[in-house]
């Protein structure tokens, strides 16, 4: 039986955007027709970096942990572990920092290159997630979240992605305020998806990942800037250059 994530708190202010907008059909035929086979191609290589966590460090190869999805619509994700087993046991879900303690020196690499992801294209064959959208949240930061910004429920509304708009374009999250800004840029994309603009996201991921300047990236790919998307005041910090993202998602800066 599935379980939820109560979207009714916020019902009243989201109600009229997540009944406006949901994940278009086209999406899962696309999902399909790429995540089915780069997992078969990718299988082997998810096996030895299996194999090479449990060699290096202690527990299981795996992680397992709640993340809310479409609709409020709770899944298990199972991702690479990166971090030594039970990290959380003691202090109970926590953010995490880009140079977290608890990461083992081999998941610092699988980090860095988001290999801990690979195991993502089941849940995308399973549709819990998309290759493109907002990236998943768990449930305990989803509801300190919704309490504290206003409309954040709304990146519920489609399936949650592997890769994304504000991804792509913002640094990881170190603070509400960073969630905000992903918020706004995670709406712009759920107003604007469509099939051009999906091809285009993926096709900038490739390039980040083959560490690619994002200005060669934007300009290949075509991106929407994110001083087009965002207020001028709420603009990354100059310190953090708009439009050149770091290589940790939004979702791997937490456990």
């Amino acid at each position: 039986m599935d379980r939820h994530f109560s979207l009714d708190p916020w019902i009243s202010q989201d109600g009229q955007f997540l009944a406006r907008h949901r994940t278009p059909r086209w999406k899962r035929a696309f999902d399909l027709l790429v995540a089915g086979p780069a997992l078969v191609l990718l299988s082997p290589v998810i096996l030895f970096l299996a194999v090479l966590v449990r060699l290096t460090s202690r527990g299981p190869a795996l992680y397992r942990q709640p993340r809310v999805g479409e609709r409020g619509r709770i899944f298990t994700l199972c991702k690479l572990r990166s971090m030594v087993d039970g990290a959380e046991r003691e202090t109970g879900p926590v953010w995490a920092s880009e140079d977290d303690p608890r990461q083992t020196r081999l998941g610092r690499v699988l980090r860095r290159f988001h290999l801990d992801e690979l195991t993502e294209l089941w849940h995308v064959l399973r549709g819990d997630m998309s290759l493109v959208g907002p990236r998943p949240e768990r449930p305990e930061f989803v509801e300190k979240l919704a309490e504290q910004i206003p409309g954040y429920v709304n990146r519920l509304a489609v399936r949650p992605g592997i890769t994304g708009l504000a991804q792509i374009l913002l640094p990881a999250d170190r603070s509400v305020d960073d969630v905000r800004r992903k918020l706004s840029v995670d709406l712009y994309y759920i107003e604007h998806q469509s099939f051009g603009l999906d091809l285009r996201i993926l096709a900038a991921t490739a390039l980040r990942a083959l560490f690619v300047p994002w200005r060669i990236c934007h300009r290949i790919c075509g991106i929407p800037r994110v001083e087009s998307i965002l207020p001028a005041r709420e603009s990354p910090d100059r310190g953090r250059v708009a439009g050149e993202p770091q290589q940790v998602t939004a979702a791997d800066s937490r456990c």
